[in-house]
């Protein structure tokens, strides 16, 4: 498991050729289905894009990397060959937004391990253009939240420890991505009672 969780990065770039079956992303959609959900309202509807024409479409009102400020995002023939829309159902809500969404990293997290598991790799995307929202029919009730980009990693991705809490990614001068994470001593407290 710990294998597959440090396995399990944020990929940008991808081989975009190499194409993803639906029913592979379906077994994913799955994945997210069975995890946690505050008082299991399960208020999540997925929606499948695995033909090259429809992600030609979803691209262009993604954004990337927000600490590699110079990027635009994957180039042609590295960009993702699948997306899975995450949105809120409104009618299912029961609680809050703020509940719903502890449940999507819960569910998405589930979907990202089953496609590294696989081979696949995937981006978490919650910064879109509101654009995106207008090239699909939704009803008012359904709430576009988060897209996650999928696709065989192009790109090799390390962990290291952060320098002086420099919790910046970036990449280096052969294109491969840095993730700094703090060490476990750093975020594990002791907490007295009052």
């Amino acid at each position: 498991m710990k294998n597959l969780i440090e396995r399990t990065r944020t990929f940008r770039r991808f081989e975009q050729d190499r194409t993803i079956d639906r029913s592979v992303l379906e077994e994913l959609v799955n994945l997210a289905r069975l995890g946690g959900s505050a008082r299991n309202c399960q208020p999540w509807q997925y929606a499948i894009f695995t033909d090259a024409d429809d992600c030609k479409k979803i691209f262009p009102y993604l954004g990337w990397a927000g600490y590699l400020s110079d990027w635009k995002g994957p180039e042609s023939g590295e960009q993702p060959s699948a997306y899975i829309l995450c949105i809120l159902n409104r009618d299912w809500l029961k609680g809050s937004d703020k509940e719903a969404h502890f449940d999507l990293g819960i569910a998405t997290q589930n979907l990202l391990l089953g496609a590294m598991e696989k081979g696949i790799g995937g981006c978490r995307i919650g910064a879109f253009s509101p654009k995106l929202t207008e090239i699909f029919k939704l009803v008012d009730h359904q709430e576009l939240s988060l897209v996650v980009a999928l696709g065989y990693p192009s790109e090799q991705v390390v962990l290291e420890a952060c320098e002086e809490a420099d919790i910046k990614y970036w990449r280096d001068g052969r294109g491969v991505h840095h993730v700094p994470k703090r060490e476990l001593d750093e975020i594990l407290i002791e907490l007295g009672f009052k």
